[in-house]
């Protein structure tokens, strides 16, 4: 209200007044920016951008390099703890005398075989028998996935399935012939004889043994669930407890293949 009251000769006034430290070119607008920037000459904004950018990526660079060397030691020490622990297990289970035994079947082509036959292969084991209802299916087809998962990775050896009967009062060539095939083409049935397999199964302790028959004349076979890894050296070298998956056996097996070297 008091400006109001002065009249025009004070607005003249206060229209003379320019702002202080503003540098201003006659004809030209102002502009706070570029004020703002004439501040700080190019040389010193550039040198104030040399002096911290180099150092902040340095630091940054030698943090990144810190970390990926720790990550890499921490990497090697795994592997190598694990490798030291599947060395203690490997030797345990060789002291148990397991498989160290030979056996002589008859596969499901007819063909008499022995476990020397499998020398120079990596076999997995799997003690059964063709009337169980879930078990047994189970086991054989986890079996044969591990087989197709170590087939699908190039550079690794094959693995020989086989399936070995605990029942050879019902299991003969033919009924192992007909049960083998729903599984893999590659999967080897083997019977024999109730000595031949009794010796089988005692040189994996593997237990067995027949329920009573019912009114049919069927009966289930009670007995171990295991499947066996073989080295091909012909030696017991791992088992896989029906908790164990296909994948996670896979795993092990391929563990034991980079790990192999002959004692024969």
């Amino acid at each position: 209200m008091l400006l109001l009251t002065q009249g025009p000769r004070t607005w003249h006034g206060l229209s003379q007044l320019k702002p202080p430290g503003f540098p201003r070119t006659p004809g030209q607008p102002l502009h706070l920016e570029s004020w703002l920037s004439s501040r700080h000459g190019p040389a010193e904004m550039n040198g104030q951008d040399q002096s911290q950018g180099p150092g902040l990526r340095t630091k940054l660079l030698v943090t990144a390099l810190f970390g990926v060397g720790l990550g890499g030691a921490w990497l090697a020490a795994r592997a190598e703890k694990e490798q030291q622990r599947q060395q203690l297990r490997t030797e345990a289970l060789r002291k148990a005398a397991v498989g160290q035994g030979d056996f002589s079947l008859l596969d499901h082509r007819g063909q008499a075989c022995c476990k020397a036959d499998f020398r120079g292969q990596w076999v997995l084991l799997y003690f059964g028998f063709t009337h169980c209802p879930d078990i047994c299916p189970d086991e054989l087809e986890k079996l044969v996935q591990v087989v197709r998962q170590l087939e699908a990775k190039p550079g690794l050896p094959p693995v020989q399935p086989i399936f070995i009967t605990v029942d050879p009062e019902r299991d003969d060539v033919a009924a192992m012939a007909r049960y083998v095939q729903d599984f893999h083409p590659r999967l080897l049935g083997l019977t024999g004889s109730p000595e031949q397999v009794a010796q089988a199964s005692r040189s994996y302790r593997v237990y067995y043994r027949a329920g009573p028959k019912d009114e049919d004349q069927d009966y289930i076979v009670d007995h171990s669930i295991a499947i066996y890894l073989l080295n091909p050296d012909g030696l017991f070298t791992d088992y896989y407890s029906r908790g164990r998956s296909a994948a996670q056996i896979a795993d092990s097996v391929q563990q034991h293949m980079d790990a192999f070297c002959s004692i024969l």
